[in-house]
């Protein structure tokens, strides 16, 4: 069994894990959103990071962090975007 690792100092005052510890699994991505539809597909803000961890941790729960107001009729994802399997409003829990 893996046991977490001591934190240390990084950039902007943030705590994380030293460079040799050893990585974790995740069980959850949690995942701040622009815009998303009710099929579980997003609009991230366009850097590829969270697309890079879902492929990285494809057994992660994906989970859209969202206001109600940022959801959209339909979008049409481009064939590397990954759909989340779950989106957090203040409203509801959408899953696709």
């Amino acid at each position: 069994m893996e046991t977490e690792a001591a934190l240390i100092a990084g950039p902007f005052g943030l705590h994380q894990p030293a460079e040799d510890a050893a990585e974790l699994e995740p069980d959850i991505i949690l995942t701040p959103l622009v815009g998303f539809d009710r099929g579980g597909n997003r609009i991230g803000q366009g850097a590829g990071y969270y697309d890079r961890a879902f492929l990285a941790h494809p057994n992660a729960w994906r989970v859209g962090i969202a206001l109600s107001v940022q959801q959209v009729d339909t979008l049409t994802p481009d064939p590397w975007d990954v759909p989340l399997h779950a989106i957090a409003t203040e409203l509801e829990w959408i899953t696709p």
